[in-house]
């Protein structure tokens, strides 16, 4: 810990690893951890801060703002194929984009939307999900309400003695309330260049999370929100079908088996996802290839284990923003940022099994840990992903003094 509260610019961290703070203002953030941040040339790294957005040069690491926003602002992601960041006013509910490099802008829509939350790889289609505007129920209200420190649901509840619960039992309790209103909903897309938008799918499970796929521009992911225990959360959809109907892309085999915190490989092909077979006993990182079906499960250990998983971009290496005890895993000491590498388990002796291709590949990731996360309050979650150049993990903390900064750290050691 340093001694100062001011965080500083630059350090080695006891790994080897260095780490660079890219924010100059406290209370600057980077986007979650499967959004997309980075220009499509892999040049910039887009953040907001408490002024507006900005950009950081990922060669020299100079911060430029792109665009100050005086009023309540979501920096929502960067297009794929253009250099464009996208963003919303939060009162108006407006949808805008902005150009990086001429800082130009323009309005998508001005119509009351919803939750937007992803963006196609040709730009031409954003989707979000809206609750039906004549329901009401007084779980909604917890669902409106975020702590702006931590990005995160204000989420309380006591026990039946009027003893408060934990943060953690306090979300599943909210979140099972939440499911079990049945709330309507409906998905639905709008087109970036005439503001139109088109309802799709509408349903009573609780739509979250949706994720284009970075290559194909109608393939969208999406999950049924709610204690993972209790739902089936992977799913995928193609946007261009006349009906649609959302594939399940995994089975749960026991009981209290989860799976969730779900992205798309950088080349589309594979879609990877927290397993835990059962919840907070036994922890993998699961793939499954949308091409073939074929599954991968790659174990890994208790103090492993992370909030957040992601993929290099040449699909060698994954990384992990790791976990505090009060976190599903209860590790005990896994609060560092981790670089894994996973390992196949060979055949014995060159003698597979009988039918190998219709079996999962199976194997345990080896981990480097990185940075050392153990003053982090982790209700702000890391939210680490690789650059595109895969030299360095992108992560948030508020750790160095509290105040949240966005950093980069060498996934090389010096």
């Amino acid at each position: 810990m340093f001694a100062t509260q001011d965080t500083p610019t630059e350090w080695i961290e006891d790994s080897g690893h260095r780490v660079i703070r890219l924010s100059e203002e406290p209370g600057s953030s980077s986007l979650y951890f499967n959004f997309n941040a980075y220009t499509p040339e892999g040049d910039f790294l887009v953040i907001s801060t408490p002024t507006g957005i900005s950009k950081v040069n990922l060669s020299s690491f100079e911060l430029s703002p792109v665009i100050n926003i005086a009023e309540p602002f979501t920096l929502l992601f960067v297009g794929k194929k253009y250099r464009r960041a996208y963003y919303r006013l939060n009162e108006t509910e407006t949808v805008y984009w902005v150009d990086l490099d001429t800082n130009e802008t323009r309005v998508i829509t001005k119509k009351p939307l919803g939750d937007i939350q992803t963006i196609n790889c040709d730009e031409t289609y954003l989707a979000g999900v809206e609750v039906d505007p004549t329901y009401h129920s007084e779980i909604l209200d917890i669902f409106n309400n975020r702590d702006p420190k931590t990005d995160q649901f204000v989420y309380e509840a006591n026990w039946s003695d009027g003893t408060p619960m934990s943060y953690a039992d306090a979300k599943e309790v909210r979140l099972n309330q939440r499911l079990e209103a049945k709330v309507p909903m409906v998905l639905f897309l709008i087109d970036v260049e005439t503001g139109e938008r088109r309802d799709i799918y509408k349903s009573t499970d609780w739509l979250n999370h949706l994720l284009f796929s970075p290559t194909a521009p109608t393939l969208l992911m999406l999950c049924h929100e709610g204690p993972w225990h209790q739902v089936d959360r992977l799913w995928l959809l193609d946007i261009g079908h006349r009906e649609i109907i959302p594939k399940k892309i995994h089975e749960r085999m026991m009981n209290m088996e989860i799976a969730g915190h779900e992205w798309f490989s950088n080349d589309g092909k594979m879609v990877w996802y927290d397993l835990q077979t059962p919840r907070g006993q036994v922890f993998w990182l699961a793939g499954y290839e949308i091409s073939t079906g074929k599954r991968y499960r790659y174990h890994l250990e208790r103090d492993e284990w992370s909030v957040h998983f992601h993929s290099s971009p040449d699909n060698k290496l994954f990384c992990g923003d790791g976990g505090d005890k009060d976190m599903v895993a209860h590790a005990q000491n896994g609060k560092y940022l981790y670089v894994f590498k996973p390992q196949r388990i060979p055949d014995v002796a060159g003698i597979q099994s009988p039918d190998p291709s219709n079996l999962v590949i199976p194997g345990y990731l080896a981990n480097e840990k990185l940075v050392d996360l153990n003053d982090h309050d982790y209700k702000l979650e890391p939210n680490a992903n690789f650059t595109p150049d895969g030299k360095y993990l992108i992560f948030r903390s508020n750790f160095k003094g509290g105040k949240t900064h966005v950093y980069a750290v060498e996934v090389t050691k010096r």
